[in-house]
């Protein structure tokens, strides 16, 4: 995908996260693992949020990649907000931007790759472009 053209899934989806005790480390902040599973939980919402019933029932994801940069620490009890945009869909992967945020401080960046896998077979399975039009905005 071309830097100058906009993603066609550029609309951002919000996931709030809950900052608890099990998420703190022994340096009084979020352990640095815990925002993969945020990652995790956000893209998932957005894809239960939007998919079909049907295809969420017959469709499962699983990570093949996540990059990530560190900006700052979280802490108990913040407001964290996770906001994904899906960048594009290509046969069975998707690819995810995540930025996690406590108000307007960015605390990390991440850039994942997801396979979609049949709920039935498990191997891995095509999104069918009627599927893939739900998550571009409708002009």
């Amino acid at each position: 995908m071309s830097e100058s053209r906009p993603s066609p899934f550029a609309t951002p989806h919000d996931f709030p996260v809950a900052v608890v005790p099990d998420d703190i480390d022994f340096m009084g902040h979020v352990n640095n693992a815990n925002y993969l599973k945020w990652v995790q939980e956000a893209v998932l919402s957005h894809w239960r949020s939007i998919a079909p019933p049907q295809a969420v029932a017959e469709h499962l994801w699983v990570a093949l990649k996540h990059e990530i940069t560190y900006r700052k620490p979280a802490f108990l009890d913040d407001q964290v907000v996770a906001s994904v945009i899906l960048e594009k869909v290509h046969g069975a992967r998707a690819f995810y931007q995540t930025v996690i945020k406590r108000g307007e401080e960015v605390l990390a960046e991440v850039q994942s790759s997801w396979c979609c896998i049949s709920a039935t077979t498990m191997r891995p399975t095509k999104i069918a472009q009627d599927i893939v039009g739900h998550f571009t905005p409708k002009d």
